[in-house]
């Protein structure tokens, strides 16, 4: 019996010792870390209005449904980007609903930005991501906003072109996947515009 308290005794000091550090200490110096050499990461890359007002993250998507804004690829995430709902439609290849609805949205984009009946239509304009979240479009569907936006905001084309520019984050790495304009950016960098 005194082997089994003196056992016993020694489990729970290895625990509560193993609890402080991993519970307690460990994460303290890691945020401290985190808050000292990247803050705006640790904090969420979160995007601010003119007045300091948060509006989003830089690493989550929106949706924008004013002709005055540039329009995010869809999303499946629950309501139309619902961080709580990430994850995507799961509809394969041979779903006529997926069909259909991407039929729908082709013709949609089209219409919305003026392009001709048989004009391609970039995929991430018509496809959700895979997270339902992403917070990018590519730079061809960028562009082939811009002329809507710099008309219904009444800006020269080539201003809001070069805020697309602005706005677009290389790819990672410089080597890894392509070049993406972050729509909430933009769209708040145009808000910013007098």
């Amino acid at each position: 019996m005194k082997q089994f308290i003196t056992e016993l005794r020694g489990a729970v000091t290895v625990t509560m010792v193993m609890a402080v550090v991993c519970c307690g200490i460990y994460p303290v110096v890691i945020f401290g870390i985190a808050q000292a050499t990247f803050p705006n990461q640790a904090n969420g890359s979160l995007l601010k209005d003119s007045a300091g007002t948060i509006r989003g993250s830089r690493l989550l998507g929106q949706q924008f449904t004013a002709d005055k804004y540039f329009q995010s690829r869809p999303s499946a995430a629950g309501n139309s980007y619902d961080a709580t709902s990430s994850g995507g439609s799961n509809l394969g290849p041979t779903s006529s609903n997926l069909v259909t609805s991407i039929a729908q949205r082709i013709s949609d984009y089209r219409s919305q930005n003026g392009l001709a009946t048989n004009a391609p239509v970039p995929a991430d304009a018509v496809t959700a991501s895979g997270s339902g979240l992403d917070p990018h479009i590519s730079l061809k569907n960028a562009e082939l906003q811009a002329a809507r936006v710099a008309k219904v905001r009444n800006l020269p084309l080539n201003k809001v072109l070069a805020l697309v520019c602005t706005n677009t984050d290389p790819a990672s790495l410089e080597i890894l996947g392509v070049p993406g304009v972050n729509v909430l950016a933009l769209n708040l960098a145009l808000d910013q515009l007098k």
